[in-house]
């Protein structure tokens, strides 16, 4: 089966590009996304979920460039994959990973700087 993602939310900190062993680039960042609701009382609520996002080879090359925290992005991506941990206070948490193919930059980046217009966000 065929699992495929969108997620709209803001990036958490500056992307981190690295190299694989056979010299594929391999850029990640964090998105985080929120959800507001009012509960059974009436009281405003709000949940968020963070997101590891991978990106390779020239999509990889193009985040590593423009992607920096702050930044609203739309990511549409496959394999997604959820891990289990505990968090720092020893409570059971968990992370999601997505796996993208393709990056669309709705803010500009961090520095002010604008990022590239959408014809770069097209799958590679």
């Amino acid at each position: 089966m065929h699992v495929s993602c969108t997620v709209v939310g803001y990036v958490g900190k500056d992307s981190e590009s690295r190299f694989t062993p056979s010299g594929k680039r391999v850029t990640s960042f964090s998105v985080a996304t929120s959800r507001k609701w009012k509960d059974a009382s009436g009281e405003q609520r709000e949940a968020t979920v963070w997101w590891r996002i991978t990106t390779w080879e020239k999509l990889a090359e193009i985040c590593a460039e423009y992607v920096r925290k702050g930044m609203l992005v739309l990511v549409d991506g496959d394999q997604v994959e959820a891990h289990a941990y505990a968090d720092k206070s020893g409570e059971p948490a968990a992370s999601l990973e997505l796996r993208a193919n393709t990056v669309r930059f709705l803010s500009k980046r961090g520095d002010g700087e604008q990022a590239p217009e959408p014809e770069n966000d097209v799958p590679f």
